[in-house]
């Protein structure tokens, strides 16, 4: 096998193949990062599975989690797919599929409800209703962009993603508010929430104005971030529907198993659920 050094044409060259794949922005950037991380670990050297295996393992004990080590794997593994090179490919590490989550990290409804009304309070309007489209349409922080003054006026953005398009309906309560914030600022078609230079929001900018919210809502800034009233979509319409294919196509996922792990219950409700089967004699 012909020796490889990762080079910093070479990941040119990966960004322009992960481009022409049509991968996300944030998915180029963050395998961009991981193979550059790859490369000053092997300070020069040649790319063997010895060293690859020694990359995983100083990852492992540099206090990484196991998704966090199988998310950088995912980027290597993929790098030397496009190299040719499935030899050099390193296994993840296998981890048993969580049946509830962590309740530090999950935004109930009630938190939900009370960065709404705060960032009423505040008077920022953009952000009150950038909260109730996100979690009542369970779009992506980056698929705002398709909720245009003129999918608002049909009552349905066409969002494409990830290679795939689909529906995302606007319930009739956020389109009579969401009409009133285009008429007050006088939006004639395109995005409704821009930033300064008129371009669609980014997810840092979101990410930022939400975290804003959290100490005077009183809801911890752990649970505070765009994906995260996605989740709380997902799980609310799972405990209506109980129909996760569905969820799935409305969610954009392309696997069921990306969907269970927006519906795990938290661990209270875990506990419950199983203190309710009354077991105990």
């Amino acid at each position: 096998m012909k020796k490889i050094k990762i080079t910093k044409k070479i990941i040119s060259a990966f960004k322009n193949h992960l481009e022409n794949e049509e991968k996300s922005l944030s998915t180029i950037q963050k395998y961009i990062r991981d193979v550059t991380a790859f490369m000053l670990f092997l300070s020069g050297g040649e790319i063997t599975k010895e060293s690859v295996i020694e990359y995983k393992q100083s990852l492992i004990e540099g206090g990484y989690t196991v998704c966090s080590v199988n998310s950088m794997l995912a980027s290597l593994n993929s790098l030397f797919t496009y190299l040719g090179r499935h030899d050099l490919k390193a296994k993840t590490i296998k981890v048993q599929r969580k049946i509830f989550c962590s309740e530090e990290k999950e935004l109930t409804k009630a938190e939900y409800e009370r960065l709404c009304r705060t960032a009423q309070k505040k008077s920022d309007n953009r952000l009150y209703l950038i909260l109730l489209t996100i979690c009542s349409t369970g779009i992506r922080v980056s698929e705002l962009q398709y909720i245009t003054e003129e999918a608002v006026r049909k009552g349905e953005a066409i969002v494409s993603c990830k290679g795939k398009t689909r529906s995302v309906f606007i319930v009739n309560k956020l389109q009579k508010k969401l009409l009133r914030y285009i008429a007050v600022h006088g939006i004639k078609s395109g995005p409704v929430f821009t930033a300064r230079n008129g371009k669609p929001l980014n997810r840092t900018t979101v990410w930022r104005e939400m975290k804003s919210l959290c100490a005077e809502a009183k809801v911890s800034p752990s649970k505070v971030f765009p994906h995260n009233l996605r989740h709380l979509f997902a799980r609310i319409f799972y405990n209506i529907e109980k129909d996760i294919a569905k969820l799935a196509d409305i969610l954009g996922h392309s696997s069921i198993n990306t969907t269970r792990i927006y519906i795990i219950s938290t661990g209270a409700e875990h506990r419950r659920q199983i203190e309710n089967m009354r077991l105990i004699l």
